[in-house]
């Protein structure tokens, strides 16, 4: 009966250390196999969350690159439209310049914009003027802009031939209305800037990043230990599989390296480019390989522990068969063997505490199998308590007395066994009382329990919380950026349509924040819009919300009350004493102010489109009514930016559709009532509108750089017209300060009079004072050589504005002309008499004659007459008429109701 016992115990030992290697294996495999797939879904995250980031930013700058060349691109074809002859001069000019510098200003990451001309050569840039002509024709991006007009085309990075630095291109074509190739205009980024936000986020070093064309072709990769820019991706590649359906993730072999990498693919919206994140593979799955291989060095001992025990059992069977003798030697060698498992299994123990995951193993009955340390510790669980045997239930029930579980023990094991031991994965997650969460993977193993794996995924939540943040929220200001307040916005419709709740909206921009960049630094400029972030939060309710939007534009969307008006006009003036107070940057004391505009819904708007746009336009009145003042959305606001746009539209085309006309206004010699000046005025026949006057189209032309062509086609109208006149008559043409930044006004001035044959003494030019505000020594030396030339110099509406008698100790005038508000008050306002006496007494004494504007009463013209004055203009003598309707009076003894024409 022993024997029969003794034979009957191994075979059952057997068994069981069979189920050990099954269970050992199958926990082994699942563990190993569940923590690889954990490994790659979390670098897909991390990666596909920082390449959205990267393709969102990229996005908002090259559409702010975009709007900037298309602005520029429009406004060098209307050029081109006003004068095609002229074109090639015009982009070469300093009005040109001062439209590059300043839309470069507006782009902080840029470095430079420049006008290519037609011929390859630079004709203009932002770097400073007149710059050296540079051949460009060779670059690819011109070759390729030149042949077809390809929108807005991103070139491969090349060395700047302006700056000598690495750069990235982008560009648009410049073509006339009939499709004519004129050139391009261009903005230069430097590849630093891309590789310094690329390495500014990067969390890991095994992380490379990729700026892509949509052909395969990289802009810019980091880190690039070889400069592959200008490569383009292997056409095997399933790069371009994942190009086509919007983005997504892949693994690559490594076509640069050899090293095997995933890799996440977004789109860059609206535009044909790509942003890649990878992350090594190797980087990627370490974690997981020391886990695995701890794993797999566990079940091995494992392994290697039942081989023994097998082993010992196979000679302690055999020694049965034999002989009842050798009992005692089988059972001293089954001990030093079962002494040998339990060194394995101290092994099996060590690699199990240390883990970095929880495990635990628990029976079809819901009892405890085996634990590690980490599982103990991360719930803070008594020994005694987790031993080989006990309940699931009461660890659940402990764990609920001290705040980390919250549930019905015995429901929560009793469901949990149910859905495992019928084959289902079940995965839950929970918070721990000192903020701690727990994400805990339950495998089944084949119906007799099931394994579950604890992982303390708190740091990973953080981490993609903060991702989150950056992509919702302005890097410098921690404000929200313009994605989130447009949510905000959006959010707020959605809740009036619930709740009725109204909501105003504030934009505002920072007066003379250019003027503190371009004087101070771009480092006092960043450290001043913080602080100007400050103070909004500070002025802001905890229910609003304040955004920057783009450079000095900032918003804040405000929850309204019962008196919405009166709460917004509150913020409003908080915010200009607030915003206005001196800061103290870096040691510079720095005061701005801001322009706000405000709309508020639902009145001024009902979608977050139409509110924004409103909000603007209030800031655009705001800023023509001084600045540092704040105005409500008004509907005309509306119709009448519709309005300027439209006659801006027409404006740039009313040149050369011939819709200008020039009109004359006569003034006469006072003592004889002789014409001897007829002053030049323009006039446009507006083909819908009729005609509409100077005050409403010059501002626009001298807005839009337009004045420069309008000024040039008037110049020459009145000089052919004047050959018309008797010899005696001179012709008087205005100068806009505009003209003066074109550093050709000179030669046009001459070309005008070459081509019609007039004398240059038959002609003046008349100027105002804001020409030499800025006491330009360019400005002066224009105006001497004019007046080299035999042309009269006029000082037009002295008297008001900036007027200083060191304007007449600047230049030479020939002539003073005292503005028309003196004449008219003179019949009864003494000092307006007394002006005008002084007025005409000073240009005496400087040889300069005076003459009197605005002359509509014969009391008017005995008053100027009596007060010195040597002409006379006005609606009395002459109103302003087309040439053909111009009569010249004669000379007489006494004025009396002189010429009437027009």
């Amino acid at each position: 009966m022993p024997a029969e016992v003794s034979s009957r115990s191994p075979r059952n030992l057997v068994c069981i250390a069979v189920a050990i290697i099954g269970t050992a294996l199958l926990a082994a495999g699942l563990a190993v196999w569940g923590l690889r797939a954990d490994a790659i879904e979390d670098v897909e995250r991390d990666t596909g969350n920082l390449a959205t980031i990267f393709a969102e930013q990229t996005g908002q700058s090259v559409s702010a690159f975009d709007s900037t060349l298309s602005v520029i691109e429009k406004r060098l074809v209307a050029i081109h439209q006003a004068a095609p002859e002229r074109y090639a001069r015009e982009i070469r000019s300093e009005d040109v310049f001062h439209l590059l510098a300043d839309s470069v200003s507006r782009l902080p990451h840029a470095d430079v914009i420049a006008v290519i001309g037609p011929n390859g050569h630079i004709a203009n840039h932002s770097k400073g003027w007149p710059g050296p002509e540079i051949d460009i024709s060779d670059r690819e991006f011109f070759t390729a802009q030149k042949t077809a007009n390809l929108g807005m085309y991103v070139g491969l990075p090349v060395v700047s031939r302006v700056s000598n630095e690495r750069t990235l291109f982008f560009s648009r074509r410049i073509e006339s209305a009939q499709g004519e190739f004129l050139g391009l205009v261009q903005i230069g980024i430097h590849i630093a800037y891309f590789e310094h936000i690329y390495r500014s986020i990067s969390s890991l070093s095994d992380q490379s990043f990729l700026f892509l064309r949509g052909d395969g072709t990289i802009l810019a990769r980091y880190p690039d230990q070889k400069d592959r820019a200008g490569e383009k991706m292997p056409p095997q590649s399933l790069w371009y599989d994942l190009v086509a359906r919007g983005g997504g993730f892949y693994r690559s072999p490594g076509y640069f390296d050899g090293g095997a990498r995933f890799v996440a693919v977004r789109k860059v919206a609206d535009y044909p480019l790509i942003i890649d994140v990878a992350a090594s593979e190797s980087a990627s799955l370490a974690s997981w390989r020391r886990r695995a291989t701890m794993i797999a060095i566990g079940t091995f001992l494992t392994l290697v522990c039942v081989a023994l025990l097998l082993r010992a059992l196979a000679i302690q069977f055999r020694g049965l068969v034999r002989s009842q003798a050798s009992i005692a030697e089988r059972e001293s060698k089954l001990g030093e063997k079962s002494r040998e498992l339990a060194r394995a299994n101290l092994t099996i123990d060590a690699a199990l505490n240390n883990m970095s995951q929880g495990l635990d193993m628990v029976d079809r009955d819901g009892r405890i199998v085996v634990c590690n340390e980490r599982f103990q510790l991360m719930y803070d669980l008594p020994a005694e308590l987790v031993r080989a045997g006990a309940s699931l239930v009461d660890v659940l029930a402990y764990r609920r007395q001290h705040g980390s579980f919250d549930g019905d023990p015995e429901r929560f094991v009793a469901d949990l066994a149910r859905r495992v031991l019928a084959g289902e994965q079940v995965q839950t997650r929970s918070q721990l009382a000192d903020g701690r969460i727990i994400n805990v993977v339950n495998e089944p193993m084949n119906g007799r329990g099931w394994v579950a794996t604890h992982e303390d995924i708190t740091e990973r939540l953080r981490s993609e919380k903060r991702i989150a943040r950056m992509a919702r929220h302005d890097a410098l200001t921690d404000l929200a950026n313009r994605v989130l307040f447009r949510e905000r916005l959006d959010d707020a419709f959605r809740r009036y349509g619930s709740t009725g709740q109204g909501y105003t909206l504030f934009i505002f921009d920072l007066d003379l924040f250019k003027a503190v960049n371009d004087s101070l630094g771009h480092p006092v400029g960043d450290a001043l819009l913080k602080a100007v972030a400050r103070r909004l939060q500070d002025e802001a309710c905890p229910t609003d919300t304040v955004g920057r939007l783009s450079g000095d534009e900032f918003a804040i969307l405000q929850h309204a009350n019962r008196d919405q008006r009166g709460t917004a006009v509150a913020l409003a003036e908080r915010l200009l004493e607030v915003i206005g107070a001196p800061y103290d940057v870096d040691g510079h004391r720095v005061v701005i102010g801001i322009s706000i505009g405000i709309a508020m819904a639902p009145h001024d708007g009902l979608d977050s489109e139409n509110l924004m746009k409103n909000a603007d336009l209030a800031l655009y009145r705001a800023k023509d009514d001084g600045r540092n003042t704040y105005r409500f959305f008004e509907p005309e606001m509306d119709e009448n930016l519709r309005a300027r746009r439209g006659l801006e539209i027409d404006l740039c085309n009313a040149l050369a559709n011939d819709e200008f006309e020039a009109y004359y206004q006569s003034l006469i010699d006072i003592d004889t009532g002789a014409t001897c000046v007829v002053e030049a005025l323009i006039r446009w026949h507006h083909p819908v509108h009729g005609m509409i006057p100077p005050d409403r189209f010059i501002p626009l032309a001298e807005e839009r750089s337009l004045i420069t062509a309008i000024g040039h086609w008037m110049l020459r109208q009145a000089c052919r017209d004047a050959m018309l006149w008797p010899a005696h008559i001179r012709g008087a043409v205005n100068l806009s300060p505009v003209q003066f930044r074109n550093s050709d006004l000179y030669e046009i001035v001459a070309g005008a009079l070459e081509e019609s044959g007039l004398a240059p003494e038959r002609l003046e030019l008349e100027i105002t004072e804001s020409v030499l505000l800025q006491k330009n020594a360019r400005d002066l030396s224009i105006l001497h050589r004019i007046k080299a030339l035999g042309v009269s110099v006029v000082l037009d509406d002295f008297g008001t504005g900036y007027s200083s008698l060191s304007y007449l100790r600047m230049f030479p005038f020939d002539k003073i002309k005292i503005d028309k508000s003196f004449v008219r008050e003179m019949p009864v306002r003494s000092d307006c008499a007394a002006i005008v006496c002084a007025i005409t007494s000073l240009g005496r004494e400087l040889d300069m004659v005076t003459t009197a504007e605005g002359v509509e009463t014969e009391e008017q013209l005995e008053l100027v007459r009596a007060a010195g004055c040597k002409l006379a203009q006005g609606f009395l003598i002459s109103r302003p008429c087309p040439v053909s309707e111009l009569k010249f009076t004669a000379a007489r003894s006494k004025v009396p109701a002189l010429s009437a024409a027009g």
